[in-house]
């Protein structure tokens, strides 16, 4: 899988924010819908191109950053530079950067997450949101003590220990990694890529942070969203159950949709992205 997605042509390929330069990917007619396509840990924006080819067909333009730790010259050091605030912040000025009123936001895994506090924080930044995977983090909060949430999600624990996790995954040339990808359904040249990405200096590192700065943001929780707003689970996803998402609804007083696909994984834009594409352009179109 190449990192460039397809349909690539000038525009903003990069931007800049408290001294740090971020890579986008800008695909897609110029004039199209704008829809900014929000990915993952361990991914970055190869995660969704063959997403983005299919949205950019339907007429619409993707801009697909390698968020914060993702992006080589944006990748400060110390969880608090990875607070949800400051995420939703890079986003915001990549819009603006592109000189976008708002946008279609779809988002996926941490992008997801992203994505949820965007609407919620900034309704008026954001046209529609599409969360792959994760539930709103009021649902999760629920589901950790009403269901094997928290089971599914021992990892996060365990990325809040200093320095181990990264030794771990990247030992042997990034192997437990790399292993860890293959057994949950990756194609292993997505898989392979996603691995290498992490062995760039400080990388892991970077991504993890995201976890690592969790416990500071419990005074800025995500409240209740006021956009359309499409949901989609997949029934074989190891890491996010079926509780929170069905709790989701109640978190959003705007018209939502809930899609399940069966026997997908947790890579939904990966191994699903024709069917992914097709919803959020029926999304899009629904409430330009």
């Amino acid at each position: 899988m190449t990192a460039v997605l397809p349909g690539h042509r000038p525009g903003v390929d990069s931007f800049r924010r408290d001294g740090m330069v971020f890579d986008v990917r800008d695909g897609g007619p110029a004039d199209g819908e704008p829809v900014v396509l929000l990915h993952g840990f361990p991914q970055d924006s190869a995660a969704w191109t063959a997403v983005a080819g299919e949205l950019h067909e339907a007429g619409l333009r993707t801009l697909a950053p390698d968020q914060r730790g993702y992006s080589p010259s944006a990748r400060p050091s110390g969880r608090s530079a990875y607070r949800l605030r400051e995420l939703t912040a890079d986003v915001l000025t990549l819009l603006d950067e592109a000189e976008l009123g708002s946008a279609h936001v779809v988002g996926h895994d941490w992008g997801g997450i992203v994505g949820w506090a965007l609407a919620a924080w900034h309704p008026e930044r954001v046209r529609t949101l599409t969360a792959l995977s994760v539930p709103h983090p009021a649902a999760m909060a629920k589901a950790f003590v009403s269901s094997d949430q928290a089971l599914r999600s021992y990892y996060m624990a365990l990325f809040q220990v200093p320095v181990l996790p990264e030794r771990l995954l990247l030992a042997v040339g990034g192997e437990p990694l790399r292993r860890m990808l293959l057994r949950s359904d990756l194609p292993p040249d997505v898989a392979e890529h996603y691995v290498q990405r992490m062995r760039e200096p400080g990388a892991l590192s970077a991504a993890i942070a995201w976890y690592r700065a969790l416990p500071l943001g419990a005074r800025n929780p995500v409240g209740r969203v006021r956009v359309p707003t499409l949901h989609l689970w997949s029934t074989g996803d190891a890491f996010l159950g079926r509780t929170a998402t069905e709790q989701t609804r109640q978190f959003v007083d705007a018209p939502y949709r809930l899609e399940v696909l069966e026997g997908v994984t947790h890579w939904i834009p990966e191994l699903a992205p024709e069917r992914v594409a097709e919803l959020v352009t029926e999304h899009v179109r629904a409430h330009p």
